[in-house]
């Protein structure tokens, strides 16, 4: 069952979360910008209200969350009822796909990865962000999550255990930058991103279907 229901509880408190850390939001946008094909259509899987889609001129997405989905529409965005593991697409229908922090909420993370797969081109672009499990930040956001609204119900993912369910389910070429260094309350400013991973909390990794 999709883990929706902090999000139609907590939609305020989640959009309040974004202005409240507009520097951490930036920030992720960058990192997340820096693989986003500048041409081509894009979809975005777990859609959300619409707060990275819309900046990153994504149009389209699923979320199974009716109160994200009315946000997003309220956005201007095509959102669907749908989630990562069953796809409402074509085959072959997209140049690209995003996931942004999505995958820790997934039922069958490798199912969303295949269904993935099968939506998008020969040679498109699957970018996955996500908070690293492995990294400074992921051990913190495992040791509250329990006391967390949106995490309480989270599976955490390092970014090996992202790269070996891209190889398994038919991406390669892996491209990964990090982002998102230091105590959350203590940035206050946008950071730049580098490449690789470990130390920034926050991950964006490109890959390319076979």
């Amino acid at each position: 069952m999709p883990k929706v229901r902090p999000f139609n509880e907590n939609i305020e408190k989640y959009e309040q979360w974004f202005k409240d850390f507009k520097h951490i939001y930036e920030t992720e946008l960058e990192a997340i910008r820096h693989f986003i094909p500048k041409k081509g259509k894009g979809m975005e899987v777990g859609i959300g209200s619409g707060l990275f889609a819309q900046p990153l001129g994504i149009k389209t997405g699923v979320e199974p969350s009716e109160k994200m989905r009315e946000k997003a529409k309220e956005r201007g965005l095509e959102v669907y009822d749908a989630c990562g593991e069953k796809l409402p697409f074509d085959d072959q229908s997209f140049d690209f796909a995003l996931i942004v922090t999505t995958i820790c909420f997934l039922d069958n993370v490798e199912k969303a990865f295949n269904e993935v797969n099968r939506i998008l081109e020969d040679n498109g672009k699957f970018i996955i962000a996500f908070v690293d499990e492995a990294s400074p930040l992921g051990e913190i956001y495992n040791q509250i999550k329990d006391h967390d609204p949106f995490y309480k119900e989270a599976e955490f993912f390092s970014t090996e255990d992202v790269l070996g369910l891209l190889q398994k389910t038919g991406f390669e070429n892996p491209e990964a930058v990090q982002t998102v260094f230091g105590a959350l309350d203590q940035i206050k400013g946008v950071q730049d991103f580098k490449e690789g991973h470990g130390e920034g909390g926050f991950v964006v990794i490109r890959a390319t279907k076979k």
